[in-house]
């Protein structure tokens, strides 16, 4: 079903793309969920990721301009990418297995299921020691969430904020990570919601709203 461009649309569109821009540039990407709902209050939830899959490679340009990699956690980075690329595949499998009114479900379970944790744990964040095993498990959970459900960010907070890492390395590690990741399953994303017509207008006018935000 063709989507609408009425205004209503658009000025969600915009918010959205607001949003996640502004989550990306002052969180390093952890939290662009919330316009992604925000998008699917106007649109089938596939659509969304066909939508914003280049929006956010040209996000994370502009982003990795003000997160240089001195604020990069390297030893992190190298124990989360493998697990991040195998996670993607395996959501991408499972994605095609789902009912894509699924995928609604799947957003809303994993973003209350990882507040539930932080608030049973207190909402407190406890120095831990780096662990392997750790990061292996949460680069596969945030490739998984991140290509089923656009929301990578809480696996991945679940490990870097134990860490005690400063803010500047926190938000830099998360920005390249949520990059490698972007970069991963923009092809995928294309494939499944195949986006045209009006959507391929959002996104042209979108990009266009980048560019002059950088």
């Amino acid at each position: 079903m063709e989507l609408e461009l009425t205004t209503t649309t658009l000025l969600v569109t915009f918010a959205g793309v607001f949003l996640i821009c502004f989550m990306k540039g002052a969180f390093g990407g952890g939290f662009a969920i919330v316009g992604i709902l925000l998008l699917s209050l106007v649109m089938d939830p596939i659509t969304p990721g066909g939508l914003l899959a280049p929006l956010f490679i040209a996000m994370d340009l502009f982003s990795l301009r003000y997160w240089k990699p001195s604020t990069w956690s390297k030893p992190d980075l190298n124990l989360l990418v493998p697990g991040l690329i195998v996670g993607i595949g395996l959501g991408y499998l499972l994605f095609r297995v789902m009912d894509h009114r699924a995928v609604a479900i799947v957003m809303a379970v994993v973003t209350l299921t990882f507040v539930g944790l932080w608030f049973k744990a207190g909402a407190e964040v406890r120095v831990r020691p780096r662990s392997a095993p750790k990061a292996v498990a949460a680069g596969v959970t945030s490739g998984i969430t991140t290509m089923v459900a656009h929301s990578g960010g809480p696996p991945l907070a679940m490990y870097l904020l134990p860490l005690g890492l400063s803010k500047q390395v926190y938000a830099g590690t998360t920005s390249m990570f949520f990059t490698v990741g972007n970069l991963l399953k923009a092809a995928p994303w294309l494939l499944l919601a195949r986006p045209t017509g009006n959507v391929l207008s959002l996104m042209v006018i979108s990009c266009s709203f980048i560019n002059r935000r950088g």
